[in-house]
Order: C-alpha cells, then sequence, then structure tokens
C-alpha cells in the first residue's frame, strides 16, 4: 500500500514538472485552497506558427486547458501571471473571452509588460493587479503582411477595434472615451500612435483595479475562494 502511494506520489510530481515545462503552468496547494497558476508570455501565437526563436503563448494548448480548469472540481481558483508584448488579436480576444466567461474565482497579475492584445488578457479576470514597474501599451488595431488598400479593409480594422475597446470597457473601470483617447494619443510614443501606461498609472485611470505584488494577488484570489465556498453553503 505503501509502495503504491509513493508510486503515485512520483506519477504527480512528474505530471507536475511536465505541465511546467510544456505551458508554465503548475496547481498551488495551500489551506486556503487549490490555485491553478498559468503564464501568458511573449507574443500570443494564433493561426500562423511564429519562429522558434521567438517565447510564445499557444491559443490552442490554453483552450482546452481552461476549459478543464473549469470542468476540474478540485480548481478553486486561477491566477494568470503576464508578461506578454501581445500577438494576434483574435487568439487573445479567445483566450480572454474564456476567462472572462468562468464561474470560478479569477486574478491576473501584469509583471513585466501587458502590452496590445494583452490589455484585454489582464482585464479579464474578475480582479487585475500590476506591479508598479510594469507597463502598459495601448494603440491602435494594425496587420503585418499585405493589406489591401480599400474602404473595406478600413471598415475591418474599425470593426476588430471596436470589439477590444468594448470587451476592455465592461471588464475594467475604465471608460470607452477613455480607452480611446489613449489607444488614439499621438505625444506618447515617439514612431507610433498611443498610449504607454506603467503600474501605477494603469490604476488611477481604472485599467486595472489595484497596484500590488504576487502576494497581493494570493491574498485576493484566496478571499475570493473562501467568499464562493461560503456561497456554496
Amino acid at each position: 500500500m505503501l509502495m503504491d502511494e509513493k508510486k503515485n506520489s512520483a506519477e504527480d510530481q512528474n505530471q507536475e514538472q511536465q505541465r511546467l515545462i510544456e505551458l508554465g503552468s503548475g496547481i498551488t496547494q495551500g489551506k486556503n485552497g487549490r490555485i491553478y497558476t498559468l503564464t501568458i508570455i511573449g507574443q500570443i501565437e494564433g493561426h500562423q506558427i511564429l519562429p522558434e526563436t521567438a517565447k510564445t503563448t499557444k491559443y490552442e494548448h490554453l483552450l482546452p486547458l481552461l476549459a478543464g480548469i473549469e470542468e476540474n472540481e478540485e480548481i478553486e481558483g486561477l491566477l494568470l501571471l503576464l508578461n506578454t508584448v501581445g500577438g494576434d488579436i483574435e487568439a487573445g480576444l479567445a483566450i480572454a473571452e474564456l476567462i472572462a466567461g468562468m464561474s470560478k474565482p479569477t486574478v491576473s497579475l501584469v509583471l513585466g509588460g501587458g502590452h496590445s492584445i494583452g490589455v484585454p488578457l489582464a482585464v479579464c479576470a474578475r480582479e487585475s493587479f500590476i506591479v508598479p514597474t510594469a507597463s502598459m501599451t495601448i494603440h491602435p488595431v494594425r496587420m503585418t503582411g499585405m493589406v489591401i488598400g480599400a474602404p473595406q479593409t478600413f471598415r475591418y480594422f474599425n470593426r476588430i477595434q471596436e470589439q477590444i475597446v468594448e470587451f476592455v470597457a465592461a471588464n475594467s473601470g475604465i471608460s470607452r472615451e477613455r480607452f480611446e483617447a489613449y489607444m488614439m494619443a499621438t505625444g506618447d510614443m515617439a514612431t507610433d500612435v498611443g498610449t504607454i501606461l506603467y503600474g501605477r498609472q494603469a490604476v488611477e485611470c481604472g485599467l486595472i483595479d489595484h497596484l500590488g505584488s504576487l502576494k497581493d494577488a494570493f491574498h485576493c484570489l484566496q478571499k475570493m475562494i473562501a467568499e464562493d465556498r461560503g456561497t456554496e453553503r
């Protein structure tokens, strides 16, 4: 019996190590709940495969993983750690929408950067945190590769941009007018249109809920888990 327990324990550790290597994720078991920690780093990879030299987060890995977390009764909360330069818009929004639609407590923490499509990912959790030194870049939608110079292309860009603005405004404390103003600002970036916000600024404008660190994010998530337990009773 003891040998079986040791074998199961070793298998669990191997699975945990493999999960950490492949997805940068892990499960934390504490007295206040079982929390799944998920990292979104580098560039969000969508329909196009990025070079092997680029750090990427693959949306086809995250979507089924998030669905599994939602249905796993043993996992009580999700902690999302962000340090991303952005990437594929559709992939980023797909991940953000999935997290926003979860019934379990979710908390995000921006570390380093939450740029471009990383902004919706930062605000998709129930509560969002940012460390003082982290930055967030807000800019208009842009596309690489061949672009057809036609009115339809302009309307398509506008429609995508509208979806992003609506999502951010609905999942944070910033107004759509202020977010659009940041998006179209011309005095903040040397060779581009947009705005760079740092930790305290992101909180002051309502984009992010709290200025804090890992311990603050964990404390908030544990409190939400405890409240959910009380509701279930």
